[in-house]
């Protein structure tokens, strides 16, 4: 059984091969030939040649003409006939339809690249349209960055109003005492008399450090500070005992402090004393002094210029630098005297 499937299968083999052959030898001749006879006589004889022929010629019959892979031919010449092969039985419609769909096969192939083009085409317009960045995403990008902005600079304001706040705001600190300065001391008034820190006590007094042969700031802030006690006077009553203490022991003498101080107000008091005492009066109120371009008795003497408010028991109140102008110097002592707690 094996063998008769095997040789079955060789003849069918052969078979198309010659159908083939026969193909061509029909096409290239207008007149029937030889091999239509012999087609013939195998189709009658072996019905294996047939079925190999059916498969292989593939024809149709359309109208007195046989249609197949041998072209278009009359039924005189055609090959499956002579195979013993008949026409397909499709309807006249069906096969018209074939015939067409092999027409358009061609026609199809050649279209395939172009809508193949113009697919692509649409898909990279889809893919553009439909891409990561959409009209959507981008308003939404938009307006998260509107609001990250609008919230930075509120923030932005806030801060520095919050800033500016804390700057001009008045804040109550915890006490930690008044500065060390002042203290006792025991020196010589302008009529030669000698007086102490305590003779002061019971008045407000501005204690202004200097010497008399100072040309041009000691004369500026005296005028000053004679002008702010009259002011003072006059706007609130309040009477401040001013005084003067020499930083120029060695020349200044209780008359020489005198003839000086009269020059500017008749209540400011004149005190100097040894050089030694000086340096104690000067130390307790760091006041800062030296001798400067020193040329026999012609020099000049470098000096703190302040100005220093002290209470009815001596105690330290306020200092006052050369930038206060008499109007500064009189409101500022006046409200430091309003607000004055007395030391426990």
């Amino acid at each position: 059984m094996a063998t008769f499937v095997a040789r079955n299968a060789h003849f069918r083999a052969i078979a198309r091969r010659f159908s083939s052959y026969a193909l061509k030898q029909l096409s290239s001749t207008s007149a029937p030939s030889p091999a239509i006879d012999f087609v013939r006589g195998m189709s009658s004889s072996f019905p294996v040649y047939r079925s190999a022929a059916r498969s292989t010629l593939g024809c149709y019959q359309i109208g007195a003409l046989c249609v197949g892979n041998h072209g278009m031919r009359p039924q005189s010449m055609c090959l499956c006939s002579a195979a013993g092969v008949a026409p397909s039985s499709d309807s006249k419609a069906q096969r018209a339809e074939k015939v067409e769909e092999d027409k358009s096969k061609g026609g199809e192939k050649s279209g395939e690249s172009g809508n193949s083009g113009s697919q692509q085409s649409g898909e990279a317009g889809r893919e553009v349209r439909g891409g990561p960045v959409s009209w959507l995403s981008f308003l939404l990008l938009a307006i998260t960055g509107a609001g990250i902005i609008w919230y930075y600079d509120n923030e932005k304001k806030r801060h520095i109003e919050e800033i500016n706040a804390a700057s001009t705001a008045v804040k109550q600190g915890p006490s930690v005492g008044k500065a060390a300065i002042g203290g006792p001391f025991s020196l010589i008034n302008h009529e030669g008399k000698r007086v102490t820190d305590k003779d002061f006590r019971g008045n407000w007094t501005l204690i202004y450090f200097g010497f008399t042969h100072c040309p041009d700031i000691c004369p500026a802030e005296l005028e000053k500070l004679a002008a702010a006690i009259d002011k003072i006077k006059a706007k609130s009553g309040l009477d401040i005992t001013p005084v003067f203490i020499s930083v120029d022991p060695e020349r200044d003498t209780p008359e020489q402090v005198g003839e000086y101080v009269k020059e500017f107000h008749p209540k400011i008091i004149g005190l100097t004393g040894t050089p030694s005492e000086i340096k104690d009066v000067a130390r307790a109120y760091r006041v800062y002094f030296m001798k400067t371009n020193e040329e026999d008795d012609d020099y000049l003497v470098d000096h703190s210029i302040i100005m220093y408010l002290m209470g009815p028991d001596m105690d330290f109140v306020k200092f006052y630098g050369k930038n206060n102008d008499v109007d500064a110097l009189t409101d500022g002592i006046i409200n430091e005297i309003k607000k004055y707690k007395p030391q426990k």
